[in-house]
């Protein structure tokens, strides 16, 4: 291999002297390394302005078995000079002449064209320090790592604090004008100045939304690096990286060969997190679930090199990985191998730690921060609530459209993937209120939302903002209304009581009739005879005169055993399943059409108990799978929260004291797209239904085919169960610290595996009563025993079927249905609703079936 060779190009006092080295890449590098390991001999010298003849010729090489932890040879396999060809020694003194004149006027005029990339010397790498004392954790107690693929055991998953300081300004909401006067010129406002970010809004160009800008980009980039040194800190002291052989933020050389050139090497300058030379072991961490996307070429350089075989590469993720890391591990795995005892080389390690970013000290208040309405009335020390649940349902775009393009843009500005989860991949469509805690007055309710989450980012993401705007809306709802208002009452006899006036000017009220209606279809789409179970059906029911024979027919919707569980002093609302029941039920009004028989009890009794084996299950487990009813079983939940806090507040008085009961829910009214809804428009809807028939089905009878006309709708009520000390540890460890964590980031939920839990606390605070981390600066850069079987006491009455009251305020319906709250296992009664109709009474709601004559042959 040639070692040095001819410059064409040349200095003033004669030939070839200008580039005294220029050498191939990777003999440079092994020459100055070693030069850095004691071999003073310096670079051969230029003679008589041209290279001596001996240097031209070939210098033996080998690949040197060096440390691969040499700061810059990097791992073995590098080429290391091993002789060095000295000059002849004749002519000393005029060679030394000539030297010396070259180096005059190079001192006087510098080398023209000379390129620093080859002739300078690259900057010494960082040899790091030990990570105890870069941590502050000296004393800590050094650990073994896990020699495999591992996970944190789930009694062991926390949180960790850092100081995120853009969110002092999470809650700026700039006019255009204000956007328009601060310029593009960032640099010339301070840090405090919210100026200094709307011009950096202004600079850019790939949000144009302001709002947007701020809490998907501007924010979580500010958190980025203090929310990874705090991860690294917590890492190292709970994994034991400490004493002196653990060193952090060192920095190596991890080579490959060019792909463009095999003659050729490649050189990746890496930052390893962690290093052990003892131990020959690497940690890489990361606070979220996937690889830094500008590490992973070195890294896979790393796996291939055969000079770094000896040596084992941890990830510990705080987050579960998502499948770019699944796919990345397997990669690594695959390239590096095993070690001697056949285990792979590459581990990943599944920390499960969620980040809990603060706002900077003395600034948890400020001027510019953001307070959202979700359960909060404002009684509170701030305006509104915050917590990272809050975070993650704002950046929630509206629609599956806006999903996208959000996504892309956050893709577009984090290429190399540092982001935190977020949004994307939270099933919003299936948020439902799960925990209330203790209302304290003046200190705000913490409270978490539970959410399915799917593995691909832009299957699911949309709507958060509306579904928790929806149930913070009934909530409230719940609160302000007397419970005379708590009903519905769709009864083709009774057009002037669908429902209280108040209660129809809400989303809640709105919710309940519209799955009233929902629910009919669905009965009666069930019963197609074109079906399986259908046909079935039909030729199940007894038969008059050949005909299948049964009455009118009350459906409602109610709660299955519902479980609740008090914990100190607030509640889980664990389970709230719905169910369906059916019962035979005359009405006055004519549907017309010919009446299909009149079946005496023995048969109204037989068919019933058909409709109950084979129709209700069915439709019973469409109501509580079905995305169609996601909003009732929302509704019905945040009824279960808010009566708990009804009875908290009857034992001392709460932030919500001033709204219980006040009959005013103008601050809850109902919202877009439903502004306008009518709730006798419903009723209009459900009457044309129970007189015309919404479905036309033929069944086949002993007279030929019949066309059978169907149609009408009821909901009503709930039973109740608690849930007990020792069931609730043993099926929900977990949950009452899930809750807490919720509060203030958004976390998995350790008890039920595919969901995550999220939330906030009504009066603003989200720290822990511990000092938080550092500040730092800104950056520009991007007893208990359950009850033996369901009660049935009645708590809120249902509306009758006998006509009375007026349009704007109906006389509540005389007959109760099942209600009460549940007993949670305690001495204290705390509750769960017990009947929709504690949540809602709704009335009989009618299904009247008739038929029309219709011979075979005109079928």
């Amino acid at each position: 291999m040639t070692v040095y060779s001819p410059d064409p190009r040349t200095c003033a006092c004669g030939r070839h002297v200008q580039k005294l080295f220029s050498v191939m890449p990777a003999t440079v590098t092994a020459r100055r390394s070693a030069t850095r390991h004691g071999d003073t001999r310096s670079e051969p010298p230029c003679i008589g302005g041209e290279l001596p003849h001996r240097l031209a010729r070939p210098a033996s090489t080998t690949t040197g078995a060096t440390d691969p932890a040499h700061p810059i040879l990097g791992p073995p396999g590098v080429l290391k000079v091993t002789e060095f060809i000295r000059p002849p020694r004749r002519h000393v003194w005029t060679r030394g002449i000539l030297a010396l004149a070259c180096a005059a006027v190079m001192a006087m005029t510098g080398l023209p064209s000379l390129d620093s990339a080859e002739a300078a010397k690259p900057p010494a790498l960082k040899p790091g320090k030990r990570c105890d004392e870069l941590f502050g954790l000296k004393g800590t107690p050094t650990k073994s790592l896990p020699q495999r693929d591992g996970t944190r055991a789930k009694e062991l998953w926390d949180q960790y604090e850092y100081v995120n300081p853009g969110m002092e300004f999470d809650g700026l909401n700039p006019t255009q004008d204000e956007l328009d006067a601060a310029g593009k010129d960032y640099k010339q406002y301070p840090h405090s100045d919210p100026r200094r970010i709307y011009a950096r809004f202004n600079a850019q160009k790939r949000w144009t939304n302001f709002d947007d800008y701020l809490i998907s980009q501007y924010i979580p980039n500010q958190g980025n690096d203090p929310r990874g040194e705090a991860f690294e800190k917590k890492v190292v002291k709970e994994m034991g990286l400490t004493g002196p052989d653990w060193i952090c933020q060192k920095e190596v050389y991890f080579t490959e060969p060019d792909p463009n050139d095999p003659n050729k090497t490649v050189r990746h300058k890496r930052v390893l997190d962690a290093y052990n030379k003892k131990t020959r072991e690497i940690v890489e961490m990361k606070s979220n679930g996937k690889p830094d996307g500008s590490q992973t070429r070195a890294d896979k350089a790393w796996a291939r090199h055969r000079g770094w075989n000896s040596y084992k590469y941890t990830f510990v993720f705080g987050e579960q990985q998502k499948s770019e890391a699944r796919t990345f591990m397997k990669d690594m795995k695959d390239a590096a191998g095993k070690d001697a005892q056949g285990r792979d080389r590459v581990r990943a390690y599944n920390f499960h730690s969620d980040h809990k970013p603060q706002a900077p000290k003395g600034t948890e208040n400020g001027p510019y921060r953001r307070s959202d309405p979700f359960l909060s009335n404002g009684a509170g020390k701030n305006t509104g609530s915050r917590g990272g649940g809050n975070n993650v349902i704002n950046q929630s775009p509206p629609t599956p459209k806006d999903l996208k393009e959000r996504l892309d843009r956050l893709r577009a500005a984090d290429p190399q993937g540092r982001m935190q989860r977020g949004f994307g991949g939270v099933d919003f469509s299936t948020l439902d209120l799960r925990y209330i805690g203790k209302p304290v007055k003046g200190e705000g309710l913490n409270y978490a939302f539970s959410a399915k989450r799917v593995e691909d980012e832009y299957a699911a993401g949309w709507g958060g903002k509306e579904k928790a705007q929806l149930i913070s809306d009934a909530f409230f709802t719940w609160l302000a209304l007397t419970p005379d208002k708590f009903w519905v009452n769709l009864n083709p006899d009774e057009p002037e009581r669908v429902m209280d006036a108040e209660f129809g000017k809400t989303d809640a009220g709105r919710i309940l009739l519209e799955a009233d209606l929902q629910m009919k279809h669905d009965f009666f789409k069930t019963m197609d005879p074109k079906t399986d179970l259908g046909k079935r059906f039909w030729a199940s029911l007894p038969k008059v005169n050949g005909r299948p024979c049964f009455a009118g027919i009350r459906n409602w919707i109610e709660p299955q055993t519902a479980t609740v569980r008090e914990q100190d002093g607030g509640i889980h609302i664990l389970d709230a399943p719905l169910q369906l029941k059916s019962t035979p039920q005359d009405f006055t009004t004519d549907p017309g059409g010919e009446q299909i028989c009149n079946p005496s009890k023995a048969e109204r009794d037989e068919a019933q108990r058909v409709i109950d084996r084979m129709i209700v299950p069915e439709v019973e487990k469409t109501i509580n799978t079905a995305p169609q009813y996601a909003d009732l079983r929302r509704v019905y939940t945040a009824r279960v929260a808010a009566e708990f806090i009804r009875q908290q507040d009857a034992k001392a008085p709460t932030d919500y004291h001033s709204l219980i009961n006040s009959n005013n829910v103008a601050k809850w009214p109902l919202r877009a797209p439903n502004q306008n809804w009518d709730k006798n428009e419903l009723f209009q809807k459900y009457r044309q239904i129970f007189l015309n028939g919404e479905f036309e089905y033929d069944v086949e009878t002993a007279e030929g085919v019949l066309v059978y006309i169907v149609g009408g709708v009821d909901f009503s009520k709930q039973p109740k169960r608690n849930m007990d000390t020792v069931r609730f540890r043993a099926e929900h460890p977990y949950k009452p610290r899930t809750a807490q964590f919720a509060v203030g980031q958004m976390t998995d939920d350790a008890d039920q595996d595919g969901y995550v839990m999220l939330g906030g606390n009504t009066a603003g605070k989200t720290s822990s009563d511990d000092d938080a981390t550092p500040t730092p600066t800104p950056t520009d850069d991007p007893g208990d025993k359950p009850t033996d079987k369901p009660t049935d006491t009645p708590s809120t009455p249902v509306p009758s079927t006998s006509p009375g009251g007026n349009d704007d305020n109906p006389t509540p319906p005389a007959k109760d249905p099942d209600g009460d709250l549940a007993d949670t296992g305690s001495d204290t009664p705390i509750g769960l609703i017990t009947a929709i109709a504690a949540a809602v009474a709704a009335a009989g709601g009618a299904l009247m079936w008739w038929v029309r004559r219709r011979k075979a042959e005109q079928a």
